[in-house]
């Protein structure tokens, strides 16, 4: 049986933080949208802090049951990325409030940010002993490099239009980082072919 307070808090925890950061995020705004006392927010959740880790490792979790790594196609995992987040910028922005707002922190055993890190790491060397990715990259480097491409106009607003040109403009964006991804890390000599760059999903 699920827990309602429970899930209204971290649904309110979810738009709050989106919405201001963690420092500038409120309990009593939390509790007062899912409909409880502020007392029992810390009855769930030691801290403010411990809250947010726990919505940001399960809006992690979402986004990458939604968009899993596919270190044979780079290319098409990064224009799948760039779609989530355009779809979900609210899931970007949590994400990158953490990793201005928590950066430098001590980081618990679990951590699920660290872990999915780890896990993409992994599966990235892997590639590479398989011969499907350059070994000259250091798999670190891949993935903060392909990831930092695919997100690079979720946070764009300002240079997005809106209306009819909007969707246009964002097809564009999206083979560019296809493209640019493409020619990093091409696919190895004998794999499939790699995805064209005008391969898309129209942004919702």
């Amino acid at each position: 049986m699920t827990d309602a307070t429970r899930d209204r808090i971290v649904a309110a925890a979810t738009a709050e933080f989106a919405r201001h950061g963690i420092a500038g995020a409120r309990v009593e705004r939390i509790a007062k949208t899912a409909r409880t006392g502020k007392e029992r927010v810390y009855a769930y959740f030691r801290s403010k802090e411990e809250l947010y880790r726990f919505v940001a490792g399960r809006e992690l979790a979402a986004m990458a049951e939604a968009v899993p790594l596919d270190p044979t196609d780079l290319p098409g995992y990064a224009g799948r990325v760039h779609d989530h987040a355009i779809r979900h910028p609210e899931r970007h922005r949590l994400m990158v409030w953490g990793q201005l707002e928590l950066a430098g922190e001590e980081t618990l055993p679990g951590d699920p940010l660290r872990e999915s890190v780890r896990r993409k790491i992994e599966q990235l060397r892997q590639a590479q002993d398989a011969g499907h990715l350059d070994p000259a990259w250091d798999p670190e480097d891949i993935l903060v490099f392909v990831s930092q491409l695919a997100t690079s106009w979720a946070g764009q607003t300002s240079l997005t239009p809106i209306g009819e040109e909007r969707d246009a403009f964002l097809a564009a964006r999206r083979t560019a980082i296809v493209t640019a991804v493409q020619r990093l890390f091409p696919a190895a000599t004998g794999d499939a072919a790699p995805t064209t760059a005008t391969s898309q999903t129209t942004p919702e």
